[in-house]
């Protein structure tokens, strides 16, 4: 079997680390190679997984041209995920990208421009997919469980983007207070915000929950806390023919949904045309309603097996058996969730309900 070759490059997000965690851990994949412009960012990487110093760079071009790697995973900061991608395009590699898709539709176009030039795969990251909990919420919906999706309802953030590095390590105040003023994550121009954050994890799982359903048209409003130039808290309300749809970030929440789940749970609930469904994060059962068992009951979440366990897995086995890359990974789905969010962006600063861009 061949063994893939996988570079990581661009540590702005600090899901960097897990997903370079997942490449260590798979048996027909190496690391070749990490890069960022500022080495501190690897120190931790460096150290997890033994990369010795002939396969770290600095600068991603000698970083390509020396690893030659089939696979690119990127985590730039969201406003230059269109900029990453044209940069890494003209090397060869298929690239996955990690969440959102975007900071605009306009970029996530020149992105799928920029790989369809290469013939190469192009996949987006989203964490939340891989849980057996709303994995398993997507199987019971194929099945026809709850007859056909109507709305969707989702509410998902944490504690804030600083409360943790990667693999959920706890950061304490005073780091988060030290960072808070330089990350991107609170600036605007760099995609910031809980916003351009979050809510593609909830308008991507929820297009690929309506199988590919858009809305007709979007309302979205943002906190505008003192002091910060970027939201931590949206409520995004989205119209579609068959109902309405309501999509909620937040960073600020009481506890981290990985550790306590805060009120109100993160997660998803889902009406169908014949029950409804609750999806909460990490938890080890979900609960619907149907006409046979109009009081709910709980169902155990799948056991998710290989290569539907994670990213890396997945998108490997895509290139190996030359399959399309679908559900919440693949571009078609991800532009809707796009287009989603844009519309929530705009219709945030403009404050008012507007069709849904991009058609």
């Amino acid at each position: 079997m061949k063994t893939w070759r996988i570079a990581g490059i661009n540590f702005d997000h600090l899901h960097m680390g897990d997903n370079l965690r997942m490449v260590h851990e798979h048996p027909g994949a190496e690391i070749v190679a990490v890069c960022h412009e500022d080495p501190t960012r690897m120190e931790s990487a460096i150290q997890s997984f033994a990369i010795p110093p002939e396969r770290v760079f600095t600068d991603y071009r000698k970083c390509l041209e020396q690893s030659s790697p089939d696979i690119v995973l990127l985590c730039p900061a969201t406003a230059r995920h269109g900029e990453w991608t044209e940069k890494v395009a003209p090397y060869g590699a298929h690239i996955l990208m990690e969440k959102p898709f975007a900071a605009s539709l306009a970029e996530a176009d020149r992105m799928i421009a920029a790989m369809a030039a290469t013939g190469k795969r192009l996949a987006i990251n989203w964490p939340l997919a891989w849980y057996p909990c709303h994995r398993t919420t997507k199987r019971l919906i194929d099945e026809g469980v709850i007859g056909e999706v109507m709305e969707v309802h989702y509410h998902d953030g944490n504690r804030g983007p600083l409360w943790h590095v990667a693999d959920k390590k706890v950061t304490t105040p005073e780091e988060v207070a030290a960072e808070k003023s330089t990350s991107w994550f609170y600036q605007k121009a760099q995609g910031g915000g809980s916003l351009l954050d979050y809510l593609g994890y909830g308008t991507t799982l929820g297009t690929w929950f309506m199988n590919g359903r858009k809305p007709i048209e979007v309302t979205c409003t943002v906190d505008q806390p003192a002091g910060l130039e970027v939201d931590e808290h949206s409520v995004t309300v989205a119209r579609y023919v068959t109902g309405l749809s309501k999509f909620e970030t937040r960073w600020g929440t009481f506890t981290d949904p990985w550790t306590h789940q805060p009120q109100p749970k993160c997660g998803f609930v889902i009406r169908g045309a014949s029950g409804t469904i609750s999806s909460y994060d990490y938890e080890k059962t979900v609960r619907i309603q149907t006409k046979d068992c109009p009081q709910g009951r709980d169902i155990d979440v799948d056991t998710i097996e290989a290569p539907f366990q994670n990213p890396v897995q997945y998108f490997v086995h895509c290139l190996e058996k030359d399959r399309p890359v679908e559900g919440p990974l693949s571009p078609e789905v991800c532009r809707i969730g796009q287009q989603i969010v844009d519309t929530a962006l705009r219709s945030s600063q403009e404050k008012r309900t507007l069709a849904l861009l991009g058609e």
